[in-house]
């Protein structure tokens, strides 16, 4: 039995990128999305996948834009929630889906969904209806992960004036190691079969090439799925300004359940994008009222 595991495991494991995506076709009813004014958006890549997502309106003057890149699971209709709120404080989302997932064609790849990623930004700063001087780019789990490349890397970065990070791993390969030792009988291969895993999008490599974005890592302390390790790693990578929020009690992706912290994120977001049409934020210096954006951390 112990071969027969090991023997699956590794035919698993040469199709690797696998094991990072579970996406999801059909959409789910969400009734909290009657409640704010939304659009589909259709678009597609360099390589020619064309990939789904939703507009999300104010019902007042934006105060910016925010792209939501979601998690490894499911699709948008499942993952609206967590971005339908900045929404209803007055800013504009999009949120799309990665290729494979939901309406989006193709299939997910670990190529694949980063191009699609780089391939969002291009789309948010061809819209007409965002202020481009007040982008905001925010990822979750997966999504954090992949957000960290599409900014350091997309020709707009220097546009972009907040990166969000929520309960985001390092590494490709090193949460993959952490997942295989968490099998007792794999314990021992933990490292020689997490190089299979690829490294090359891996946020701990690009961090420090998003600059000048302002970076705020937020991670929950009780977060069993990635643990707040990785978050503390990518806040020493990041070059400055740059903040790391840790939540003690808050499990993964959980910290924004708080509605404290909910509002200390709007007070983040007003800073450095700042207020309506005559309220844009200036050079990267931008204060809060409690103070600068620079290197700071926070335990919630």
């Amino acid at each position: 039995m112990p071969f027969l595991i090991l023997a699956l495991f590794l035919a698993a494991l040469s199709g690797c990128d696998s094991y990072f995506f579970y996406p999801q076709r059909i959409h789910v009813a969400n009734p909290y999305l009657e409640r704010v004014l939304h659009e589909d958006v259709f678009f597609k890549t360099p390589d020619g996948v064309r990939l789904h997502g939703w507009f999300f309106h104010p019902n007042t003057e934006p105060r910016g834009t925010v792209l939501f890149f979601h998690g490894n699971a499911e699709n948008i209709s499942t993952h609206a929630g967590a971005v339908l709120w900045l929404a209803r404080e007055g800013y504009q989302v999009f949120l799309f889906d990665y290729r494979g997932y939901g309406k989006s064609e193709g299939k997910p790849d670990m190529e694949g969904i980063h191009v699609d990623a780089l391939a969002a930004i291009d789309e948010i700063f061809r819209m007409e209806r965002v202020d481009k001087d007040r982008v905001a780019v925010f990822g979750q789990s997966l999504g954090g992960s992949v957000a960290v490349y599409a900014v350091a890397n997309s020709p707009h970065r220097d546009r972009i004036r907040a990166l969000v990070i929520d309960s985001a791993f390092s590494g490709y390969r090193r949460i993959a190691r952490e997942k295989i030792a968490g099998v007792v009988l794999l314990w021992p291969l933990q490292y020689p079969l997490s190089l299979l895993v690829t490294d090359r999008y891996s946020a701990s490599r690009w961090i420090g090439r998003v600059r000048p974005v302002s970076v705020l890592l937020l991670h929950g302390g009780a977060d069993k799925v990635v643990p707040v390790r990785h978050g503390e790693l990518l806040y020493r990578l990041a070059g400055e300004p740059k903040q790391l929020w840790i939540a003690p009690g808050a499990a993964h992706i959980g910290a924004l359940s708080d509605e404290n912290l909910r509002k200390r994120l709007l007070s983040f977001l007003a800073a450095v994008l700042g207020e309506g049409k005559n309220g844009k934020a200036g050079p990267r210096e931008r204060t809060s009222p409690g103070g600068s954006f620079r290197e700071s951390l926070f335990i919630l």
